[in-house]
């Protein structure tokens, strides 16, 4: 029943143009000095960023930092006090809200419904802006292959409300790849899963990537950003401290000032890729990589 609902909400709103083919590293969403306030407190404070068709781009920082906020920001679900947020190269303020759905899909750090819908029933919402269009007829093959790719077909009958938390968030980001929209934004797509499902969904977001699309995502976890992101960005009170690619943006100097914790950085033993890890007090002994 929700996802008639949600279908006529977006059918409502007329011929909805959708999106063009775009380029590898076409810019699909940027920000450019975006001031953020919330509760009269500035969160964001002149931050400018890109996130180009093709790539993964990480957002990594301290709680508080500032990483959920550019996102939703990003998305359009929050205002700017200051400066522009455009995507797919036009003010998101423009976009009608379907337009905007059938280019943006935004993974929220949580999921929660408040009746038991079956699984493949919330992972159909995410076909909802197509209502109407010439691929609406790609619904049940989309819904099939979303499911298939975060591992949750065998409980596509189950009630959402009696999945696990781990569970529950595969469901949801199941549904932003029903969307198929370009431009992915996701906050924290591993906080509740298992070592084998943080590797899947960082995965996924690699063949996002190598298919056309912007994957903006944020992660807690700076190996597996080092390890799967073409980009990251650092940010540090509301401010991008350090962008660029993980080898050249994570060192151990930079990373032990923003989370005031001394880190140490050194290349993996096969494939090179920055490893960090914490210094702790019991390991007595240990090398410190600049800091």
């Amino acid at each position: 029943m929700i996802t008639r609902i949600a279908r006529r909400l977006f059918a409502t709103g007329g011929r909805a143009a959708l999106p063009g083919a775009f380029a590898p590293g076409d810019v699909l969403a940027e920000a450019s000095g975006l001031v953020v306030r919330l509760g009269g407190r500035e969160v964001l404070a002149g931050v400018s960023l890109t996130a180009r068709a093709g790539e993964v781009l990480a957002l990594v920082g301290p709680n508080g930092a500032g990483k959920s906020t550019l996102l939703a920001a990003l998305a359009a679900d929050l205002p700017a006090a200051e400066g522009d947020v455009r995507v797919c190269g036009r003010p998101t303020s423009e976009w009608p809200a379907r337009e905007l759905a059938l280019r943006r899909a935004v993974l929220p750090q949580s999921a929660a419904l408040s009746f038991p819908f079956p699984v493949e029933d919330v992972v159909r919402m995410g076909r909802a802006p197509w209502a109407g269009t010439a691929l609406e007829d790609e619904d049940d093959r989309v819904v099939r292959e979303a499911l298939a790719a975060t591992e949750v077909t065998e409980f596509a009958a189950r009630p959402f409300s009696a999945l696990s938390g781990g569970e529950r968030a595969r469901v949801a980001l199941a549904r932003v790849l029903a969307q198929r929209t370009p431009l992915l934004l996701l906050d924290e797509p591993t906080a509740a899963l298992d070592l084998r499902h943080q590797e899947l969904v960082l995965r996924i977001c690699r063949e996002r990537a190598a298919a056309g699309d912007a994957v903006v995502v944020v992660l807690h976890d700076l190996g597996i950003a080092a390890a799967y992101a073409d980009r990251v960005a650092v940010l540090r009170a509301g401010v991008v401290a350090a962008e660029g690619a993980p080898g050249e943006v994570f060192t151990g100097e930079l990373l032990s000032e923003v989370y005031r914790q001394r880190v140490e950085v050194f290349p993996h033993p096969r494939t090179g890729v920055p490893m960090v890890a914490p210094v702790r007090a019991w390991a007595v002994g240990s090398s410190v990589s600049g800091a």
